[in-house]
């Protein structure tokens, strides 16, 4: 007896049919410098048009993590695609680039049509807060690897930059200010710390609403990625920016040391800001010190800016003015490197 392929559990059909579903979505980001359509075996886009002395591409990837079971769980699929994006863009805009275009790859067990689609949806709307086009990805149904109702996804995400423009943070010196941007919440790190946590298979009590959050689980835990990129491009070209750090995993203290040339370290108030309550909440339940959920979490704050203290007040007015919430939350200080929380 002959055996097909959809009697191994894959039907070709149903790919045929995601397509079709996420079509809209994906030209909804084209801009015109796309070349070609969806279905090519390579996404094309123009470059002609960047006026640079010196154009330097940017590539970053990055996946969605263990939220996603959340989205599982939950049966939402339609913002887990804005964190897949926001992970690649908010980190190459760090080094100055304006994101050109984005990759997408969704691997799964059993395909089904309009779970992919919905994600999609939500990666076409990440593209388009990004200011770049979806212009390909991969699906990939490989049945017995996956568990059937769940799905991977990562992205990956390319920008340009011209060479004398990039932001590397060599020029920080003690006495710089570090203005923070803040967060929608948890963001996509962490993941494995928040199901101990929270759990991951009540959905009735994660859809349940608590008084320490303020809001259900649900809705504090799928929130998707603050995407940044606008709110910075339009920054750069109107102070100089000395750096600037993407708080994802590692929180705090492993990632604002990145921008940090030797001999400077960042010294940062705590209570320069409110903490969200859900950070609060994790660190009394997992009874952990500051310094370890400052390693961990974003704790409110998703990018931070380091410029001159005579540019706080235009690097303030210009992120206010393009719909950030924004704090001054530390400085520049002599030392090797480290964080300093206070």
């Amino acid at each position: 007896m002959a055996i097909s392929y959809k009697d191994s559990g894959v039907d070709v059909t149903r790919g045929y049919k995601a397509v079709e579903l996420m079509k809209k979505h994906v030209k909804s980001t084209y801009d015109a410098n796309v070349i070609g359509d969806l279905g090519s075996f390579g996404g094309f886009y123009s470059i002609a048009g960047e006026k640079m002395e010196e154009p330097v591409l940017v590539a970053g990837t990055d996946g969605v993590g263990t939220k996603l079971k959340y989205a599982f769980l939950l049966q939402k699929h339609d913002t887990i695609g804005i964190d897949a994006v926001a992970m690649c863009v908010n980190d190459i805009v760090c080094q100055g680039a304006k994101p050109l275009f984005f990759l997408d790859y969704y691997a799964c067990g059993r395909l089904y049509p309009e779970a992919e689609a919905d994600v999609v949806k939500g990666i076409a709307d990440g593209c388009r807060q990004a200011g770049c086009a979806l212009i390909g990805g991969e699906t990939a149904e490989m049945p017995g690897f996956y568990p059937d109702g769940e799905y991977d996804l990562a992205g990956f995400a390319v920008g340009i930059v011209d060479k004398k423009k990039v932001i590397n943070g060599k020029d920080i010196k003690p006495g710089d200010v570090l203005i923070g941007l803040k967060s929608t919440g948890v963001h996509s790190n962490g993941y494995s710390l928040v199901r101990k946590l929270f759990g991951d298979s009540d959905k009735a009590a994660l859809e349940a609403y608590d008084e320490e959050l303020g809001a259900t689980a649900a809705e504090v835990l799928l929130k998707p990625t603050r995407i940044y990129v606008k709110s910075i491009l339009t920054l750069i070209e109107k102070v100089q920016v000395k750096g600037i750090a993407h708080i994802t995993g590692g929180g705090f203290i492993e990632n604002i040391p990145r921008i940090l040339p030797e001999n400077v370290s960042a010294e940062i108030d705590k209570n320069s800001y409110e903490v969200p309550p859900v950070f609060k909440v994790m660190q009394k339940r997992a009874g952990i010190t500051d310094e370890q959920i400052y390693n961990t979490f974003n704790m409110g704050i998703g990018m931070i800016v380091c410029v001159d203290p005579k540019d706080v007040d235009a690097t303030m007015e210009s992120l206010k003015a393009t719909g950030e919430d924004v704090v001054v939350i530390g400085k520049a200080v002599a030392g090797d490197k480290k964080v300093i929380l206070k």
